[in-house]
């Protein structure tokens, strides 16, 4: 197997941007350590894939043919980034990358310093969107991880938060999760519409306040209530930021209201009249 370029995401032969203009030489490689099963494979190539990096290498990997598990479960990674993978051993990887190593099992404290410090995946991404180097992020077996010696030789590790009673997750999953909290690092857009949140116009909103304050009018007689209603519903509207839309849809709901109470008022007032009359 061989390795295609790491920025040309696409599989087309062209090189994409990547979300950091001066990082765009930066290279992020997925490296895998003696993975039991080729479905595993074509899962961690499918996230790659999702979260846009191509670059896979693999150490003593199992029989990869196009008939394999690893096909089936890659999707469209089966068109570049699995059949490009590269077999390579570990101490090649260390020699010429950033290495981060993935670990569910984590050492408490600096007296176990093979597995401690490590990062989350978000820390992770932090940390690397204001450092330009190549980086490795290293995954170990289904069934044991990353041994001590292994771990012993990259530069940082990496552990996601998860349930104290059960935190070993599958091979693919975890992979899964560690490209998604990186994506930013090498995709600038997603299929996700940018979509800006456009504030209603103060006027709306004042609006909007002036016709609650006509319905406080009419459901509270008391005033210490009506301020402190008024008060609150300035306070709530002020973080919630709506919309042109929101305001108007609610200025309409409470004028309706406010002029239902008041043709119940005064129907209650006509019905008192007339029983006065007789």
């Amino acid at each position: 197997m061989t390795g295609g370029d790491p920025a040309d995401r696409d599989g087309d032969g062209t090189v994409d941007g990547t979300a950091d203009a001066d990082h765009d030489d930066r290279e992020f490689v997925v490296v895998v350590v003696e993975p039991e099963t080729p479905g595993n494979v074509g899962t961690i190539a499918r996230a790659m894939k999702n979260f846009g990096l191509t670059d896979l290498k693999l150490v003593d990997p199992p029989e990869i043919d196009r008939d394999s598990e690893a096909y089936g479960f890659a999707g469209h990674a089966r068109e570049d980034v699995l059949p490009n993978a590269d077999t390579v051993t570990l101490d090649e990887v260390v020699e010429r990358y950033h290495t981060v190593g993935t670990t569910a099992i984590t050492g408490e404290d600096a007296r176990r310093h093979v597995r401690f410090p490590f990062k989350t995946p978000a820390e992770l991404r932090e940390s690397l969107s204001t450092v330009d180097t190549d980086t490795a992020l290293v995954f170990g077996r289904e069934g044991t991880g990353l041994n001590n010696e292994e771990l012993a030789q990259l530069d940082e590790l990496v552990s996601i938060p998860a349930n104290p009673d059960y935190p070993v997750m599958n091979l693919g999953q975890a992979a899964t999760v560690t490209l998604y909290e990186l994506r930013s690092l090498v995709l600038d857009e997603y299929q996700l519409p940018d979509v800006e949140h456009e504030r209603a116009a103060e006027s709306e909103i004042e609006r909007f306040y002036d016709q609650f304050g006509a319905f406080l009018s009419e459901a509270e007689s008391r005033d210490h209530k009506r301020e402190r209603s008024e008060r609150l519903i300035r306070r709530l509207v002020g973080r919630a930021h709506p919309t042109s839309k929101e305001v108007t849809t609610l200025t309409g709901v409470f004028r309706r209201a406010t002029g239902l109470m008041e043709h119940a008022d005064h129907s209650d007032r006509a019905r008192d009249d007339e029983s006065r009359a007789r």
